[in-house]
């Protein structure tokens, strides 16, 4: 049974905001990545895993928005973005339905040109368009690259998502399964219970704010005789202005964070939690390698 198992490394990249976090959400059945309508949502590559028993197993990297750097964190995550492109077995590139290739697009094109690696371009969000206009979006992207397919698709609505699975599984080499079956990220739960707590953020707040935030988990610790877990963790901003807005009137902003994160941790982990939230400054932090590396960004490790 085994030799006829396929498993394989598959990258998703795109421009940010595209919906490569939704579309592998969905694609794993469950919540490990972020979502936000805001740039820099995703900051590092996030490894799940999808195993179908009769097929084999993919192994999903969702990077960050590939993008222009105006920081060391911008550099940091285009790096972790670009660096996947020559590693991967397949590449998924998502990109909004258009008939306009833009300088996004076509930075993107260079670096796929440089990986000879099997690009599956899927264009997203055709719920929002016309259907009559779909095929005129295939056509300008199928004039710029050769790719091995193109899949009109719905990551929100879970449309022709299966179609993407059937391809993926198409190009992945034979070969034994990386993980167990039961195996659906490598993220350490501190590390998806911080990105939770940033997500909650980045909806709550305004968009000035969002991108100089980071969130450090300082403890994380089960009571032995409830069904309950205590974690202390601190939302760093980079302004003292932003301090006070992450905070809210008489605590309001930073309540309301606090609410939803647990909610949603609590989902995750099955347990009740009792969350408390701290907010402290640190400035220009997105631009301290050593601030960066503390936060869980750490370009070494690219």
């Amino acid at each position: 049974m085994s030799e006829s198992l396929k498993s394989g490394f598959v990258t998703i990249i795109g421009r940010p905001n595209v919906g490569k976090s939704t579309l592998m959400n969905h694609l794993i059945g469950q919540k490990i990545a972020i979502t936000s309508n805001k740039p820099q949502t995703t900051r590092n590559r996030i490894q799940t895993v999808y195993t179908d028993m009769d097929r084999g197993q993919i192994v999903f990297l969702d990077t960050p928005g590939i993008h222009r750097a105006k920081n060391k964190l911008g550099e940091y995550m285009v790096s972790a973005a670009e660096h996947t492109l020559g590693e991967v077995d397949v590449i998924l590139w998502l990109v909004e339905p258009s008939s306009f290739i833009g300088a996004g697009e076509r930075h993107i094109i260079e670096q796929l040109e440089r990986a000879k690696t099997p690009v599956i371009l899927i264009i997203n969000k055709v719920d929002t368009v016309p259907r009559e206009k779909i095929l005129s979006y295939i056509d300008t992207y199928r004039k710029v690259y050769p790719f091995a397919e193109i899949v009109p698709a719905s990551a929100l609505r879970g449309e022709n998502l299966d179609t993407v699975v059937d391809l993926i599984f198409q190009y992945l080499p034979y070969g034994p399964l990386f993980y167990d079956e039961d195996t659906v990220t490598d993220q350490p739960e501190r590390a998806i219970v911080a990105e939770i707590i940033r997500e909650k953020a980045l909806h709550a707040l305004d968009d000035e704010i969002p991108h100089g935030i980071a969130v450090c988990i300082d403890r994380m610790r089960g009571r032995k005789e409830k069904k309950m877990m205590d974690i202390d963790a601190t939302i760093v901003c980079e302004r003292d202005s932003h301090k006070g807005i992450v905070i809210g009137k008489g605590g309001a902003m930073l309540k309301k964070i606090g609410t939803n994160a647990r909610y949603e941790i609590e989902r995750l982990l099955e347990i009740k939690v009792n969350l408390k939230l701290w907010v402290k400054v640190k400035k220009d932090w997105r631009d301290s390698d050593a601030m960066m590396k503390n936060f869980g960004y750490n370009k070494d490790e690219i």
